[in-house]
């Protein structure tokens, strides 16, 4: 049994076929024929591309956000790390407080 590799397609290879297939007189059977891929992967490329409009594959299996997702990701980045940050402080508060109180009751 041979391990088949994943092919890859670029964006504008997807975009391309995408729009072949909206083009009057063209069906997606034929397309996907023509370019040598099933035609389910079409399919999925033409929901993508519908739903995601300007965002539809970014490449490299990066999600495409809008500079507002993006900003969001970015606050709630620095937000769990300053959160992480401030739980390291409270523990080593915790440990120097006993600590200091050994030492001082000796």
């Amino acid at each position: 049994m041979s391990v088949q590799e994943r092919r890859k397609y670029d964006p504008d290879f997807k975009r391309n076929a995408v729009q072949l297939t909206e083009e009057p007189g063209r069906t997606v059977a034929a397309v996907a024929e023509n370019l040598g891929i099933g035609q389910d992967l079409i399919y999925r490329w033409r929901r993508e591309s519908r739903t995601r409009h300007g965002l539809a594959f970014p490449g490299n299996g990066r999600e495409a956000l809008t500079s507002q997702q993006q900003k969001i990701r970015e606050l709630e980045k620095k937000l769990k790390d300053t959160t992480m940050e401030r739980d390291i402080l409270k523990k080593a508060m915790a440990i120097f407080s006993r600590t200091s109180k050994r030492n001082s009751s000796s």
